[in-house]
């Protein structure tokens, strides 16, 4: 399967289980996505987040224990739209992200390619 059109687009992608970042960023490369940058702790995504440089991110809920939503936050403010992967289910997310689009833990690569286009595709046709 690859990203219709969307391919080369860059993603942030912030994972504290080392295996499940390094399987995602496959099927993100597999589906003709780049990775921009991957972080395991908050203190690296908030860093990440501010500095680098992608198209859409992929935030875990829970990293090391902590919530997610201040990274989300500095990712909002920038303009870029996001899609959380959880184990939690939609009550797991943050209350003020909850319209956010989120993936299931464990996810299929055909799952992860829909969300990843139907987020790019909705930021587009945000004013």
């Amino acid at each position: 399967m690859t990203a219709t059109g969307l391919s080369g687009r860059s993603v942030f992608l912030v994972e504290d289980e080392v295996m499940i970042r390094m399987m995602v960023a496959d099927m993100l490369e597999e589906l003709g996505y780049k990775v921009a940058a991957e972080a395991g702790d908050i203190n690296e995504a908030m860093r990440l987040a501010q500095v680098t440089e992608f198209d859409i991110a992929i935030l875990d809920v829970n990293v090391n224990g902590k919530v997610i939503s201040p990274v989300a936050d500095v990712i909002k403010a920038k303009g870029c739209p996001f899609i959380f992967a959880t184990g939690y289910g939609s009550s797991g997310l943050p209350e003020q992200y909850r319209d956010r689009p989120a993936l299931q833990k464990p996810f299929q690569l055909d799952a992860l390619g829909k969300t990843i286009e139907a987020a790019l595709r909705g930021a587009r046709e945000i004013p």
